[in-house]
This record gives structure tokens, C-alpha cells and sequence, in this order.
């Protein structure tokens, strides 16, 4: 995909998590440990929570913000997760796959925070802001879920 735009940041976040939800829901019926597969079918659903309310910034946000042209993108690496779901979760362990999901996340937090330090108009920095929380909230629950699920 290609962003130019705030309102891109907001639809490749979403399709970000639209994939991931694809794909978790995929490799969970491909995976042979009970726990792992809690998780990933855990974490699909988690993955469609949010991207629903990503979804939600674009009806809700400043068009001033949203219509906004990302100059400074070219320079930042994007994010690639797994192009096209051929099971790799399904094969990962618990710890593999909270790892992975859990450096996916910190990239995308990572991303936010230098766009924001980037943003020139308040209202670009406030998008980027609620979305920048949302996305560390949303981190630390799963953080704290995992955590949990490996206690039991």
C-alpha cells in the first residue's frame, strides 16, 4: 500500500489488522498445541476488535488531519508482516508466537511515534496521538493476557 496520506496510515493500520485477523484464524485450526491455538484464536479476535476501532478514526477524525500529506514516509522502513498467511503460526510455539505478534505491535507503535514527532499541524498530532494510544493500550492488554494464559 501505498501512504501519502494520514487517512492511508489509518486504512494500512486497519488492513494490518484485518490480515493478521485472517491469518491468526487461519493457522489456529492448523495448530497442534492447545495452548497455541487459545492464543491464536485468541489473538484473531483481539486482532478484529482493533481493527474496528481503527476503522472508527476515519469516520471520526479531523478531514483537515486526515487529508494531510505525509512527506517524511519515504524515509521511514514500512512494516511487512507475512504477505500472504502459509501457516507460519500454525508451526510457532505459545512464546513464538507471543513474540512475534508482540515485536509487530512494537513496530507499529514505533511508526506512530515517529510520525508523530513528525506531525506539523495539532490536528495530525492529535490523530496520530489517540491512534499512537490505542495501539500501546492495546499492546500492554495483550502483554498482560499472555502473561496470564502462561500462569495457568
Amino acid at each position: 500500500m501505498n501512504i501519502q496520506t494520514f487517512r492511508d496510515v489509518i486504512e494500512w493500520t486497519r488492513a494490518l489488522h484485518e490480515h493478521l485477523t485472517r491469518c491468526l484464524k487461519h493457522c489456529s485450526t492448523q495448530q497442534e498445541e492447545q495452548r497455541a491455538k487459545w492464543l491464536l484464536t485468541y489473538l484473531a479476535d483481539h486482532e478484529a476488535a482493533l481493527k474496528e476501532v481503527v476503522a472508527g478514526f476515519e469516520k471520526q477524525a479531523d478531514p483537515k488531519a486526515l487529508n494531510t500529506w505525509l512527506y517524511d514516509y519515504i524515509s521511514y522502513a514500512p512494516i511487512k508482516p507475512h504477505l500472504s498467511c502459509s501457516a507460519p503460526y500454525a508451526k510457532m510455539s505459545f512464546d513464538e508466537i507471543c513474540q512475534e505478534i508482540f515485536d509487530l505491535h512494537n513496530q507499529v507503535i514505533d511508526f506512530y511515534r515517529y510520525l508523530e514527532g513528525r506531525a506539523e499541524i495539532p490536528e495530525t498530532r492529535d490523530l496520530i496521538g489517540e491512534l499512537l494510544q490505542l495501539e500501546q493500550h492495546e499492546a500492554m492488554r495483550l502483554f498482560h493476557q499472555t502473561n496470564r494464559s502462561r500462569d495457568l
